[in-house]
């Protein structure tokens, strides 16, 4: 599909809110209903899609990521560590302080795998090559990897032999195998590599660098391509197979929900963005959604 390609799908915002930086989408399938967070404004959102309506949360400091707990509530990662979110009666308590220095890191993109346990990277709040990824399970964290800048991209392919896993700053996506019965994780290798803005290149000319993705019943990654203003099918092999422009530069992560997983929902930012930019690109910070052929895959849920 080529961008000519998108006018044959209908893509709109979702609800009203405007994210200063929108991430972590999560669909429960048990309340047909989509999660997500604002990094900045420090807040855990809940979008009922067919009413529009919004609730939220207000934490104190920021989410990085969240997961859907088995027995109910969500598990929140935030700066300081990861923590329980009543969504009822909007409790707040501490599961696990973070693994590492949060005046210089904080949590950022992760999921729970199919047994359960939270894989969650992090940032580095000076761009250093320091961030990595932390494997949570049985009331403890572990390092799995290290030696980037900013993780994302986690996700599993449908037969759970393959993880996901990408550095932002570095324009690169990985795969790495993966056991499901112990956790384990091999070398990372290259899965797809994006070209890297040029000095001087012009913005509309830039194809952006990976962020939160999907994966899809067929195995097929989607990918937020942050400033490059489209979504990204790559195939179980990394190669392009579908560009999905969208009405926004800063695409940040998108999931799959709906009741038969085929609605793409789509969070983006509208942080550090320019006045002209924000004028022309309305929906910016708006979770957009948009109807695709292919299912995708049902979120895990994390087991305390």
């Amino acid at each position: 599909m080529n961008a000519s390609d998108s006018t044959l799908y209908q893509i709109e915002a979702a609800g009203p809110a405007v994210a200063a930086l929108g991430e972590s989408p999560l669909w429960s399938v048990a309340e047909q209903c989509l999660y997500y967070v604002d990094i900045p404004k420090r807040q855990v959102l809940r979008l009922e899609p067919v009413t529009a309506e919004l609730r939220h949360w207000q934490l104190d400091s920021e989410p990085g990521c969240i997961a859907l707990i088995e027995g109910g509530g969500l598990a929140v990662a935030q700066r300081d560590g990861l923590w329980h979110l009543n969504t009822e009666t909007g409790a707040q308590r501490q599961l696990a302080a973070a693994p590492f220095d949060s005046t210089k890191q904080r949590f950022n993109d992760g999921k729970p795998d199919a047994q359960g346990r939270f894989w969650i990277g992090t940032i580095d709040d000076a761009r250093a090559p320091h961030a990595g990824l932390y494997r949570y399970a049985s009331g403890c964290f572990e390092s799995m990897a290290e030696g980037i800048v900013t993780s994302n991209g986690v996700a599993w392919s449908p037969d759970q032999r393959k993880m996901y896993w990408s550095d932002t700053k570095a324009h690169e996506v990985y795969v790495l195998d993966f056991d499901l019965a112990t956790g384990a994780i091999g070398e990372r290798a290259m899965f797809a590599k994006f070209a890297q803005r040029t000095a001087g290149e012009a913005l509309d000319q830039y194809g952006g660098r990976p962020d939160g993705a999907a994966v899809d019943v067929e195995g097929c990654y989607w990918v937020a391509m942050f400033e490059g203003q489209r979504l990204l099918r790559l195939s179980p092999q990394g190669q392009v197979l579908r560009e999905l422009r969208l009405p926004v530069r800063c695409p940040t992560m998108p999931t799959f929900g709906g009741v038969d997983l085929r609605t793409l929902y789509i969070t983006t930012a509208s942080e550090g963005r320019s006045a002209e930019e924000l004028a022309a690109q309305p929906l910016a910070g708006c979770v957009l959604k948009v109807r695709v052929e292919v299912a995708g895959l049902a979120p895990n849920l994390l087991k305390l």
